[in-house]
Formats: C-alpha cells, structure tokens, sequence
C-alpha cells in the first residue's frame, strides 16, 4: 500500500483522480443511504415511482457513459467530458436546494446525479495515468484509488448521523452535496486536457458498439450486474428497513459508515487473496456472502444482532466492489473508455434488476421480501460468473 501511495502522491494525474474519487465517495455516501428516505419518506413519492426513477435513472447512467466511453477513446478530452458530468452533478444538487420537491426529485436523480457517470470516467482517467506501471503496481494503485471510494462513505457517516440525530432535516444533505460537487468539479479542473500516453482507439462508432455488444461481454455483465442488485438494494432498502423497525435515521448513517469503513481494510487486502484464489472464486464468494447478509437484514433489523451483519457486508463488497473494475476493464483492454462504459452497463443491469427485485417485492409482501430478492439474485450472479469462466485462470 505505502508503494501504491508514493506513486499516487508523485503523479499529478493520478492525485487528482484520487482526491475525485475520495468526493464522489462523498456524495454517494450522502445521499445513497437517504435516497429512498427522501423521495419516497420526506417528498411522498409512490413506491412504484419511486422504482421508475431508479430505472430511468439507470438508462440515462447507461446510455451516457457509452456514448462518453466511445467519444473519450476516439480522442474526445477525458478531462472536458468528466468536467462537463460534475457540472451536471453541481446542478442537480443545486435544483434540489431551491426546488425542494417530487418533481425535482424526480428530475434530478432520473437525469442530472445518473448523468454525470463520474465512476467510470475515473477509473478510464486512472487506468490511463498508470498504463505504464508493471500489472501488480496498477492494481495495487487502482486498488488504493477504489479504496478512497469507501473511505470517504466512513468520513461523511458519522458527519450525517449527528446531524440528521440533531434534527435537520433529510433536505439538508443537499447542500452538502453542493459542497462536495463543487470539489469535484475543481479536481477535474486540475486534470491535463490531455493524458500523457493516451492514444486514440481509431475505432469507429459502429465498431466500438459491436465489441460492446459481443455475446461473451453481455453475458459476463448480466452475471455482474445481478451481483450490483443487491449492493444497489442495501443502500435503497436500509433506510426503509431500519425505519420500518423502528430505528432513527442516525442509525442508518452509523450502519452504512460501519461497512464502508470495514470494506477499506479489505479491499487493501484483496492483491494478497488474489495469491490464494482466482479472481472469479473471489467474486462467487463475495457474492454469496454479500446475498446472505443482505437476505439476514430484515430479520435482525430490530435487534442488536444487526450490527453483526457489517462484518460480512464489507468483507462481502470488498470483493463486489473493487474486483469487477478490472475484469471488466480487462474485457477490453487497451480501451479505457469502453472499459468505463462496461462498468456502467453492469450498473445499469444491476439498477434494473434492483427496480424489478423492488416493485416485485413491495407489491407482494413489502420491503424484506424485496430484500430476500436482490440476495437471490447476488448468488445467482455469483454462480453463474464462476460457472462461465471456470477455464480462464483471473
């Protein structure tokens, strides 16, 4: 870890996408646990709208990071299509403030917060910056740079949880996202308008879509997004879950905090499991004990034995998380931006498998069972990864 730092701090490149990452850490560490809240709680936004929101969300998500994916790899300036999507986000979080409402709710995070498709323009920036390092230091740097992800969740829990226990309303995360967005926009500003070493693909539109849409890519994404289900699923469901057992919203803050800063140790651990297991073993592993957790969740909610479940929560994502960055950038190597644009497809499929798991279960039973859903569909992901991939070696 302290080489994978040293060679952070020494390129400029490569501090600001870390300092980037570390705010969009921020940002979703605010608002992801307090989404559902908000929207469906605080504005009365329909359960079945809600679901809506989340899905389109996820089309925009989707469709905006291929396009952006493509454009980058064909010469389009990373640091231009990045700064104009934290622009996006600064915009959304500012609606929110002076239209405080369903509408812009709704408006906002169908469009402007899924718009911005930072995370994988990132890891495209980063991925970029350390192509020239031997494999072991660039993953050990885009490890240390996922890491800074769930660091930031821990730094803003404990933030919003004494808030939110004072009293504030759930509306005043909306200016702390302004906050946070804002940074974000001058860390990209910081970046070169051009990477050092970036090449144009020479791809054409049509070309880059076909790749994208090849059999064995689409399948793999699938099995991944059915994983990211459940992640989506904890971050909608633990706030409705803990309310519905009766626990105040502060406790939401301390939960998600908890995992995210367990995850840290994880994922930092996870070049030395990868000695001991294949990177498909470690996924299927991940996923089960991710689906498990997640399907213990509404049983224990209202007990103390619920703070049990954020050790195998984050030892669980430490795996879902950081591990499919680089299968996935692996799928098309030497494209970063079609790499970024697979993590959004996995995002979107997981998105849309969340909605479905959602509507589903609110509609028959109400939120466990939506729960017990999501959980299903992460072992199923999980299985089947290891399943299609059990003659390849990562």
């Amino acid at each position: 870890m302290r080489n994978a730092m040293a060679l952070i701090l020494r390129d400029p490149v490569l501090r600001a996408v870390t300092l980037a990452v570390f705010l969009y850490g921020g940002f979703i560490g605010s608002i992801a646990p307090y989404q559902s809240l908000v929207g469906v709680t605080r504005l009365g936004v329909p359960d079945t709208a809600y679901a809506a929101v989340l899905v389109v969300g996820a089309l925009v998500a989707v469709t905006a990071s291929i396009l952006i994916g493509i454009a980058t790899d064909r010469g389009l300036s990373r640091r231009r299509a990045a700064l104009l999507s934290a622009t996006a986000t600064l915009a959304g979080a500012g609606l929110m403030i002076v239209a405080p409402s369903g509408w812009g709710f709704v408006l906002v995070h169908a469009l402007l917060f899924p718009g911005a498709t930072l995370f994988g323009q990132f890891f495209a920036i980063g991925r970029v910056a350390a192509a020239a390092l031997p494999p072991v230091e660039r993953d050990a740097v885009l490890a240390v740079i996922r890491a800074m992800l769930a660091l930031a969740f821990v730094a803003v829990a404990p933030l919003w949880s004494a808030v939110l226990s004072g009293g504030a309303d759930l509306l005043w995360i909306y200016p702390g996202l302004a906050v946070l967005a804002g940074g974000l926009v001058l860390a990209v500003r910081a970046l070169p308008e051009r990477l050092a070493g970036d090449v144009p693909s020479g791809q054409s539109f049509r070309a880059a879509l076909r790749e994208l849409a090849r059999a064995d890519v689409v399948l793999r994404v699938v099995l991944l997004g059915c994983i990211t289900a459940a992640i989506t699923a904890y971050l909608v469901l633990i706030g409705l879950i803990f309310g519905q057992a009766g626990r105040p919203e502060g406790d939401v803050a301390l939960f998600v905090g908890g995992v995210a800063g367990m995850e840290v140790p994880f994922m930092l651990a996870l070049p030395v499991a990868l000695r001991l297991a294949s990177r498909r073993m470690l996924i299927a592993a991940g996923a089960a004990i991710y689906g498990g957790w997640l399907a213990a969740l509404p049983w224990l909610a209202g007990s103390d034995w619920v703070w049990l479940l954020i050790l195998p929560a984050a030892f669980g994502g430490a795996a879902v998380l950081t591990l499919p960055i680089a299968y996935l950038q692996d799928l098309l190597a030497g494209r970063p931006g079609a790499g970024a644009a697979l993590i959004a497809l996995q995002k979107v499929t997981g998105d849309g498998a969340c909605a479905l798991a959602f509507a589903a279960g609110t509609a028959l039973s109400g939120y466990g069972l939506a729960a017990m859903l999501a959980a299903s569909l992460a072992a199923i992901g999980g299985l089947g990864l290891a399943w299609v991939d059990r003659v390849r070696q990562p």
